[in-house]
C-alpha cells in the first residue's frame, strides 16, 4: 500500500532515497546565543533515515529570533555549531537542510541578543502571550521596517543562506509560513505599508519574491526551498487570510520562474487550494498533511499532489520512524511536556524499535 512512499526521487539538487521527510520542529535546545551543540547533532542524527531532516526554524539575524534557545545562522560560532550537526548527519548517510526564520513581530526583547523591540512590515501588535526567562509576557507592538530596513533584511536571509551552506548543510528551506515575517508581509491583517511592499498582490509578495531570489542567487536554486500555510488555521499573532485564492495563485507564478529545488506547503484543508497550487509550481512539491496518518498521506503521492510528504510529531516521537513504517512496528507517542527547552528527555532519548 506504502510502495510510493518509498521510490526515490530528487528535490532539486538533493537526491532523496525515499519521499518521508522530517518536517521543521522548535525545540529550544541550542546555547542561549543561537549555537547548536552536540545534543542537537545527536537529535539530528538520529532522524538521518529520513528521506530529507528540514530543521527546526533558525534566525538569519538578531532581529530574527523570537524564542529562548533558537539557533541561529549568522555567525562564526553559529557556523560551527551547525557544522557538527551536518557532519554527524551527513555520517549517517542523511540529507539536511536548514530552514531560516525570521519571525518579524512575534517576539519579546527579552528574547533576543540586542533587546531592542521586534521589526515587522507594520507597526501593528501581535494578540498572545511569549515565554521568556521571568514567564510569560505580551508580545508587545513591533517597530515597522523602514524601506532601506526591509532591503537590509533580503540581504541577511541572503548571508544566512551563505553560512548554511559554509555549515555543511545541503541546501536552505526560507519560512514564509506560520505567522512569521515573510507571512506578515502577504496579508493586510499585518501589512498596512504604503511603500513598494504593500497594498496590491504585486507589492504583498514582493518580499518573499526578493528573498527567493537572493537566496537562489547566493546558494543556487536548486539548493532553495520554501514554506507557506495557504489557509492553515495555525497562524500565530492573530494573522488572518483573506483572499487566499488570489493570492497564493499569484505567489506561485511570481516564484515559479526562479526554478527552485521545493515548495513546501502546510496544508490548511482548502483541497482546491492546495490543487490550484500543485498545477501551478512546476518543481518537487512537499507536503504536510498534519493531524493525519502515514496512508492518509501517502495517498497524496499517489494521487500527484505532492511529490514528498512531511511528517512532525512522529518524526520528533520516532527516530527510526522509517524503519517502524517499513516494518509495521508501533509507533512511539510524542511527549508534549518535554517539546519545548531541556535536555535529553523527549529529544534524544525517545527509544528505537531495535531497542
Amino acid at each position: 500500500m506504502l510502495n510510493s512512499l518509498w521510490t526515490p526521487t530528487v528535490a532539486g539538487k538533493i537526491s532523496l532515497p525515499h519521499r518521508l521527510a522530517m518536517s521543521p520542529l522548535t525545540r529550544n535546545r541550542a546555547t542561549p546565543d543561537g549555537v547548536p551543540t552536540d545534543l542537537n547533532a545527536e537529535y539530528y542524527a538520529q532522524r538521518a533515515s529520513h528521506a530529507l531532516i528540514i530543521t527546526e526554524g533558525t534566525q538569519p539575524s538578531d532581529d530574527g529570533q523570537g524564542y529562548m534557545t533558537t539557533p541561529g545562522i549568522y555567525t562564526e560560532a553559529h557556523i560551527t555549531g551547525w557544522r557538527k550537526v551536518t557532519d554527524t548527519v551527513h555520517k549517517a548517510d542523511g540529507r539536511i537542510v536548514i530552514q531560516l526564520m525570521h519571525v518579524g513581530r512575534i517576539s519579546h526583547p527579552d528574547n533576543t541578543p540586542h533587546h531592542r523591540q521586534p521589526v515587522a512590515p507594520s507597526a501593528i501588535k501581535p494578540a498572545g502571550q511569549m515565554f521568556t526567562a521571568s514567564g510569560m509576557q505580551e508580545m508587545p507592538e513591533p517597530r515597522a521596517l523602514t524601506t532601506d530596513e526591509v532591503a537590509q533584511t533580503v540581504d541577511d536571509f541572503r548571508r544566512a543562506a551563505a553560512a548554511a551552506i559554509a555549515a555543511g548543510a545541503d541546501g536552505v528551506e526560507i519560512h514564509g509560513a506560520n505567522g512569521y515575517l515573510i507571512h506578515q508581509f502577504l496579508f493586510p491583517t499585518t501589512n498596512q505599508r504604503t511603500d513598494q511592499y504593500g497594498g496590491s498582490l504585486d507589492n504583498r509578495i514582493r518580499f518573499a519574491v526578493e528573498v527567493a531570489t537572493a537566496v537562489a542567487d547566493e546558494i543556487g536554486a536548486d539548493r532553495t526551498g520554501i514554506r507557506f500555510s495557504p489557509g492553515n488555521p495555525f497562524q500565530l499573532g492573530d494573522l488572518t487570510e483573506d483572499d487566499t485564492h488570489e493570492l497564493y495563485p499569484h505567489l506561485v507564478r511570481a516564484l515559479a520562474p526562479l526554478d527552485l529545488a521545493y515548495l513546501h506547503l502546510a496544508h490548511g484543508g482548502d483541497e482546491e487550494l492546495l490543487g490550484t497550487l500543485r498545477e501551478l509550481w512546476p518543481n518537487t512539491l512537499i507536503l504536510n498533511r498534519a493531524g493525519t496518518d502515514i496512508a492518509t498521506r501517502a495517498k497524496d503521492i499517489d494521487n500527484g499532489v505532492a511529490d514528498v510528504i512531511t511528517v512532525g510529531s512522529m518524526a520528533l516521537a520516532n527516530p527510526d520512524l522509517v524503519e517502524r513504517i517499513r516494518a509495521g512496528a508501533p509507533l512511539n507517542d510524542p511527549d508534549p511536556a518535554t517539546f519545548y527547552g531541556g535536555g535529553a528527555a523527549g529529544y534524544t532519548d525517545y527509544p528505537t524499535h531495535a531497542a
